[in-house]
């Protein structure tokens, strides 16, 4: 079994090509739950749900989170009655929110539901939520404390930030589904998600990162950077503002001790000896999964 540290949609493409590789019953992802949120009376799990979508066939190229066919008209009624609708939710999106938000009040967790819902949209890899407790990601910035969806939403990321914090990390319980999948793995992978906002927050889960620390030879990381830009997010630009180098060395000194591989993309084969000077082993290879036949290359590489 293969068991994949996961955030949103790095992550999702990744698991796509994995699956195309191996078994999808052989892949498990633990998934952060830091910018879940409470909208509507609903609960959303963004990683989760694109995740989700995106293993079902489902999800919506074109904005790149969502469902595909997409219509619109639950936000623009709430909108015409003054409601909060700057955080888009879809008419076939509201959907799953409705559902999970049930089975939630009914005495299920969000592991109960994400199987649940794997299941009926035919996902084979296992989706594990890091917990089931409630953990917040927040940031302190110069327009003063944001939510997670607040700041990568409303505001677009575009404000500067201090410092984050993962509210209720401390105090969160690790599933015995999610441990015992970092502990049985024959490799761990973390996926080219943004280090700061999805994969700190599964690290901060007491017990996780111990676990990565203590395996570190059997964990392979992909790089979300590229001559120091993402694709897609406002990783760059945090690494930046919280003191680290914005580029593929700055996110591997941010996983310091627990990467014994990294893959990193070839534009920046260049720096693939300051990196192995850290200590840790470097494929280079492409990490752009666009195109079917760089996807697979990267599965590939991620499972050599």
């Amino acid at each position: 079994m293969i068991t994949v540290l996961s955030g949103g949609v790095g992550a999702a493409r990744l698991l796509h090509a994995l699956s195309d590789v191996i078994a999808p019953s052989e892949i498990a992802a633990v998934v952060n739950v830091g910018d879940d949120v409470v909208l509507h009376g609903l609960t959303i799990c963004p990683d989760l749900d694109t995740i989700t979508y995106t293993l079902a066939g489902l999800n919506n190229d074109e904005l790149g989170w969502g469902l595909r066919g997409e219509t619109w008209r639950v936000m623009s009624e709430l909108e015409e009655l003054g409601g909060e609708a700057w955080f888009r939710l879809g008419d076939r999106d509201l959907a799953t929110h409705l559902y999970r938000s049930q089975r939630l009040s009914e005495g299920a967790t969000k592991t109960d539901v994400a199987k649940d819902l794997a299941e009926r949209l035919g996902v084979a890899v296992r989706l594990l939520p890091v917990t089931n407790d409630t953990v917040t990601t927040e940031f302190d910035t110069t327009l003063g404390r944001l939510s997670f969806q607040e700041y990568f939403v409303r505001h677009h990321h575009d404000v500067t930030v201090r410092a984050i914090e993962f509210v209720g990390a401390d105090s969160a319980h690790a599933t015995p589904e999610v441990l015992d999948a970092l502990r049985e793995a024959s490799r761990l992978v973390i996926a080219p998600s943004n280090p700061l906002i999805s994969i700190d927050p599964i690290l901060q889960i007491p017990g996780v990162r111990e676990i990565v620390a203590e395996r570190r030879e059997d964990v392979v990381a992909v790089s979300p950077l590229i001559r120091g830009e993402a694709l897609k997010g406002p990783a760059a630009r945090l690494l930046g503002e919280l003191g680290y180098d914005i580029s593929t060395v700055g996110v591997v000194d941010f996983y310091e001790g627990l990467v014994g591989t990294w893959i990193i993309d070839e534009a920046d084969a260049a720096l693939a000896e300051e990196i192995r000077q850290r200590g840790v082993h470097v494929e280079v290879t492409t990490t752009v999964m666009a195109e079917a036949d760089n996807a697979e290359r990267l599965a590939k590489a991620v499972l050599s």
